[in-house]
């Protein structure tokens, strides 16, 4: 399996680029974005031959300044199985234009592209738990992440799938790109294993959304629309 990953560098995205450069399965992964991942993160990994071998020969970076128009590199964004779209900027303080133009527009300029090139691709696009598919509701971010998640559902990929975390744990090295939960994570983080102990469902890491996303790709998933529950259930099919 030849997958594409949106958003390697942030928290989710690292998280899936861990999982497919382990999983025996996926024989490329290429990551699109202005900016390369840094696999150094993956620190239960460093000292690990055959790990760093995995990354050598699978492993291929593709910088790409403009995210809106993918002309220039389109030969080499053909021939893969699957897409997983991790890329994402936090509302926080942000018009809503501004957030659709990021959220919605940059989304959908990359999967019209993709669909083209790829018609038998599974589209996996990390979304977010509350997220509003009527559209219509009073949260900014929700109203657009909903709007995004339509709009992939109806543009007639082999498979569409919404993933919706919520609360996670970063695993193997993986960290948000958002300042404000950098510095959350360090007060939070000595509870939320507790917690997930507590709530498996609800709590998931950044390794089992990754096998998740992996599963949904190879096999496909009951529904389009996934919620925590259903991403861990999906991750454990896998395993």
């Amino acid at each position: 399996m030849k997958v594409l990953i949106f958003g390697a560098s942030g928290m989710v995205g690292l998280g899936v680029l861990r999982e497919c450069l382990v999983a025996a399965d996926v024989t490329q992964v290429t990551t699109v974005g202005r900016s390369a991942a840094d696999t150094s993160l993956f620190r239960r990994d460093r000292e690990d031959a055959g790990f760093n071998r995995a990354v050598a020969g699978k492993l291929r970076q593709l910088a790409h300044a403009d995210m809106f128009d993918y002309a220039a590199i389109e030969s080499q964004l053909a021939g893969y199985d699957a897409c997983f779209f991790c890329l994402g900027v936090s509302s926080l303080g942000m018009p809503e234009a501004e957030y659709a133009r990021i959220t919605y527009d940059l989304t959908l300029a990359a999967a019209r592209t993709l669909r083209r090139l790829n018609p038998t691709m599974a589209f996996v696009y990390v979304s977010g738990a509350g997220t509003d598919s009527s559209e219509q509701g009073r949260s900014m971010w929700a109203r657009v992440k909903g709007r995004t998640e339509n709009a992939l559902l109806a543009m007639g990929f082999a498979g569409a799938f919404m993933f919706r975390p919520g609360a996670m744990i970063a695993m193997h090295g993986a960290r948000s790109k958002t300042l404000a939960y950098r510095l959350l994570y360090p007060l939070l983080g000595p509870l939320l294993p507790l917690l997930r102990a507590i709530w498996p469902d609800r709590i998931l890491s950044t390794e089992i959304i990754g096998l998740a996303m992996l599963e949904a790709a190879r096999r496909g998933a009951a529904k389009g629309v996934l919620e925590s529950p259903d991403i861990r259930r999906l991750a454990l099919r896998g395993a």
